[in-house]
């Protein structure tokens, strides 16, 4: 289930990250290496997150590989930032439920985008597509509510 996608203005967003190359199929196991050294990285210096973690995708090719970070956002300034989310008008789609649900919530979000004459901050290559900022946000901690029904990601894209 996903609310009607909108049109939001966003500031930069400074974050700490892990970068990852992999295939469709193995990104599950990516996720939770990377999100687990991000956050080990958070704690051992003591940094809180200022957000809630998200996967940026970088590049794009469905049938071979994607370059992904693991991000969690961080205070201006933070040692160690790795990158920023870059300020800008993003369309934004909040899903509610399972992670599996995810690329249909893309599709959507691309839909709506497509009919309403919304363009990405996107460069289509032979290598893939090249995004601006594609992000999943995660709003919610499986660890903290079991019911996947009830998970929140919120799915935002740059536009031009």
């Amino acid at each position: 289930m996903s609310e009607p996608p909108k049109l939001v203005e966003r500031d930069e967003v400074p974050y700490v990250s892990v970068p990852a190359t992999v295939a469709f199929t193995a990104l599950a196991g990516a996720i939770d290496a990377g999100f687990a050294q991000v956050f080990g990285g958070l704690e051992a210096h003591g940094i809180a997150p200022a957000g809630p973690p998200f996967i940026r995708y970088l590049r794009i090719d469905m049938t071979h590989t994607l370059d992904i970070e693991l991000g969690v956002p961080v205070p201006a300034g933070t040692s160690g930032m790795t990158g920023t989310l870059p300020a800008g008008r993003y369309l934004s789609l909040l899903h509610v439920g399972h992670y599996d649900e995810l690329v249909a919530a893309n599709a959507t979000l691309q839909a709506w985008a497509s009919e309403h004459g919304v363009t990405f901050a996107v460069t289509r290559c032979d290598d893939g597509d090249h995004w601006g900022a594609r992000v999943e946000h995660y709003l919610t901690n499986p660890a903290e509510e079991p019911d996947p029904s009830r998970w929140q990601t919120e799915i935002a894209y740059l536009t031009v």
